[in-house]
């Protein structure tokens, strides 16, 4: 499995796979045309790209080729994460959670659910402190 930091095309590609599931190149490009124009040829090209990358598995079995992720979303979100907290905040986990909190787009439920995080958080460091 690839650890390279997938293009913001790549990342297009990778959240249908994530949300759908396998897919065909034409079925890809199809949810990628609801937000912005992007011809077929583009997509087919990104997704051949991305299997020599070892992001994507494309599975030959049938004539229509189906194409599925070899990363986990949560295996991307953490490596893509951890090269923006070191290369824009310097390592600071806080630097970079005031500046997401701050931008006013933080709904009250959202800012509920961090909350209720970070007690789950406090409440395991405080167990295993006893």
């Amino acid at each position: 499995m690839s650890k390279s930091t997938p293009t913001d095309a790549e990342l297009e590609v990778l959240n249908v796979l994530w949300t759908k599931g396998p897919s065909t190149v034409r079925e890809i490009n199809e949810m990628l045309s609801k937000e912005k124009e992007v011809g077929y040829t583009t997509t087919l090209k990104i997704m051949q790209i991305m299997t020599v990358k070892g992001l994507l598995e494309r599975d030959e079995s049938s004539r229509t080729h189906v194409y599925k992720p070899l990363m986990k979303e949560s295996d991307t979100q953490r490596t893509m994460m951890d090269k923006l907290l070191y290369s824009a905040f310097g390592g600071s986990a806080s630097k970079l959670v005031m500046q997401a909190l701050g931008n006013n787009k933080t709904t009250k439920a959202e800012l509920d659910e961090i909350r209720k995080f970070l007690d789950d958080q406090l409440e395991n460091k405080k167990g295993e402190r006893e």
